[in-house]
């Protein structure tokens, strides 16, 4: 799915639409791809001269990625963090970089869902992490 699929599953617009592309490649499994543009809002400031993303920011790419993971609930359902649980930062990502995600489902207990992702560029493992969200 390219960006304007995307916005049929996902609420999140522009700023703050962190996903170029994303496909669920087998059950449970999705594949995302984001990459950094030069004038990024939360480059700009972080920090001027030698803008780095910041950690948050790396785990709401993961977090969108994981929400395509059930994207069949998602056109009625808002997705709401629940917990970040064991994120790593394993090295810098800046603008030019693209993200690759890999999330996993590993559960669901009602409107709960339980992910494990894992953000890297050039295939070096940037970010990983547990993230959990509820769907309202």
């Amino acid at each position: 799915m390219d960006r304007e699929e995307l916005k049929r599953y996902l609420h999140h617009r522009e700023p703050m639409l962190l996903l170029d592309e994303a496909e669920v490649v087998e059950e449970g499994r999705c594949e995302a791809r984001y990459r950094i543009r030069e004038d990024e809002f939360f480059c700009r400031g972080h920090f001027p001269g030698n803008p780095i993303v910041p950690g948050v920011v790396l785990c709401e790419i993961m977090a969108q990625s994981c929400a395509m993971l059930v994207k069949e609930d998602l056109p009625n359902k808002s997705t709401l963090y629940s917990g970040i649980d064991n994120v790593r930062f394993k090295g810098m990502v800046r603008p030019g970089d693209e993200c690759q995600v890999v999330a996993t489902l590993i559960s669901r207990r009602g409107p709960l869902v339980f992910c494990h992702a894992e953000l890297t560029v050039d295939g070096k493992l940037c970010c990983r992490g547990d993230l959990s969200f509820a769907l309202i």
